[in-house]
């Protein structure tokens, strides 16, 4: 719950959300009830974000959403929703200028799901998402390694991390939603920067 807010208050620490990532005009996807546009006064060079959510569209698509619109695109914990991963990728892609970055929060299959699929902590998930291992436990999952290649030439990747903030590894044996918890993160954070034209 309330991921973006997490996010947002480990983002403050790191000049390049302020410098480099949320500088210009952004769309925020999928980002109700807790958009990243509420903190555009701790993030000054970020002069507008849009929240697009369902009411707007189907996110896989963006329809009505003009090519190279957007210097950033911001979405947290909306992928994992998408039908069509890769198709919802290529459409983010195509509505961000060159140059322009995509900010993408993901829950890890391991610290999220644990080994339960479908999933126990949301049943809409329909994927689950790895950094890079050669085997999953779950018959749905994203190497996002292998993903981030079919788009080479397309981007660059900034920057991969698994995030486990304040993450109990004792609640793992309980099967505990620590996105429950008002600090814990428990996720992979992927920041693509689209290639110039």
């Amino acid at each position: 719950m309330w991921e973006q807010s997490k996010a947002a208050k480990r983002r403050f620490g790191i000049g390049a959300f302020h410098n480099r990532y949320f500088v210009g005009h952004g769309i925020d996807v999928g980002g109700k009830p807790d958009p990243l546009g509420q903190y555009s006064a701790i993030f000054p060079r970020m002069l507008s974000a849009r929240t697009w959510d369902i009411e707007d569209g189907d996110a896989q698509f963006m329809a009505g959403v003009a090519d190279n619109q957007y210097d950033f695109l911001h979405a947290s914990h909306c992928l994992e929703h998408m039908v069509n991963v890769k198709e919802a990728l290529s459409n983010w892609l195509r509505i961000i200028k060159p140059g322009g970055f995509i900010i993408i929060t993901i829950p890890d299959e391991d610290l999220y799901e644990m080994g339960n699929w479908p999933s126990r902590f949301n049943p809409d998930h329909k994927w689950t998402f790895t950094i890079m291992k050669r085997e999953s436990w779950s018959p749905k999952s994203i190497n996002v390694v292998d993903l981030l290649r079919d788009f080479a030439g397309q981007l660059e990747i900034e920057k991969i991390e698994l995030l486990r903030d304040f993450y109990r590894d004792a609640w793992q044996a309980e099967n505990i939603d620590q996105t429950r918890t008002p600090v814990a993160e428990c996720s992979i954070e992927i920041i693509l920067r689209k290639t110039a034209a």
